[in-house]
């Protein structure tokens, strides 16, 4: 008796442990149960099979019985748990609309007068497009969705590096090889399960920039090479979209709001062409401090906030400039170009 006993709970717990099904495991042991009671009832007694499994079928029926009253009692326990906690019955909320959980999530901003019930609507009825999911990106994206900006897309053909985990905080150790855009949508969805993430796993490109920025209201560019900044410019302005840019060198960054369609200078404006090779080396030629694309990101992130919800002023026509080795920061005033190709009077 004591086999089919140890036989039973290898299978229960064994049975677990591989992570089958618990009624699979329960349906495994009535079969077993209903075998030696089989033996027990049709073998003559003396039968050596008979012995090996008990020698008596009424030891095997208490056992059973005693297991039957064990399985109802359970349920009746669980079922008297559930009708005594609370059920959250309620209907989703209508679209627009926010649950508790949310109203408790973003109370920080609903009581601010500049952002309010409105203005926190207004970010969860946003739709943001974050060009870049590495230094700049990665704080654009954690703050866009722990704000609740209803619908973020990040596009970005790149995957998580070693050396990019100095200043890339949304991206984790175990991220190492995988599709940034990936990596940064599971970190957003994982902080805030109310946002709808849309990861692009590609780089942008002129066939599809145009339909792509049409899908959203406000458009960040995180990116570090001036062709893609020029590429994001003249699709944003052809589209009337504004375009929050960022930038970073060594321990310096800058950021700025170019939305010709509502009188500030495009991109294109302030950078008529890109700089000669090696007056604008990358990060990773010239070095970055880790702490500074979150400075320059979450300025980015805040820009974004102010930009859909009417709060303040936005960096429209002036951009701020950020010295990190000495603390400093200036703004400087910026102004369109009638010759500019993308935004000017003649282009």
């Amino acid at each position: 008796m004591l086999r089919i006993l140890f036989l039973a709970a290898l299978i229960w717990w064994g049975g677990r442990f591989l992570g089958l099904p618990r009624n699979l495991r329960i349906a495994v042991l009535a079969v077993l149960f209903a075998a030696v009671l089989a033996v027990q009832l049709t073998l003559p007694a003396g039968h050596p099979l008979r012995e090996g499994t008990g020698g008596s079928a009424g030891a095997w029926l208490l056992l059973g019985g005693v297991a039957l009253v064990a399985g109802f009692y359970a349920r009746i326990v669980a079922a008297l748990k559930s009708r005594a906690q609370p059920q959250d019955t309620a209907a989703p909320p209508p679209a627009g609309r926010f649950s508790d959980s949310e109203l408790d999530r973003y109370a920080r901003h609903i009581v601010l007068r500049e952002v309010g019930g409105a203005g926190q609507k207004k970010l969860k009825q946003a739709r943001v497009l974050v060009i870049g999911a590495g230094g700049l990106g990665a704080p654009v994206l954690q703050y866009l969705a722990a704000a609740g900006v209803g619908t973020i897309g990040v596009i970005d053909d790149d995957v998580v590096d070693n050396a990019n985990l100095q200043r890339q905080v949304i991206h984790r150790d175990e991220d190492i090889g995988k599709p940034k855009v990936f990596s940064a949508a599971a970190a957003m969805r994982a902080q805030n399960p109310y946002v709808e993430v849309r990861p692009y796993n590609r780089r942008l490109t002129d066939d599809i920039a145009a339909d792509l920025f049409a899908d959203y209201d406000l458009i960040l560019d995180g990116t570090d090479n001036f062709d893609t900044r020029y590429l994001a410019n003249r699709h944003a302005v052809a589209l009337g979209k504004p375009l929050i840019s960022g930038a970073l060198s060594q321990w310096e960054g800058q950021i700025s709001l170019f939305h010709p369609a509502k009188g500030g200078p495009c991109y294109q404006c302030i950078f008529p062409e890109a700089p000669a090779a090696g007056l604008a080396p990358s990060c990773a030629e010239a070095g970055v401090i880790g702490p500074l694309p979150g400075v320059i990101g979450a300025m980015m992130a805040q820009e974004a906030l102010k930009q859909i919800t009417g709060a303040g002023q936005v960096l429209r026509g002036e951009m701020l400039i950020y010295d990190g080795l000495y603390g400093e920061t200036r703004k400087i005033r910026l102004s369109p170009r009638a010759d500019c190709p993308v935004c000017g009077s003649g282009h």
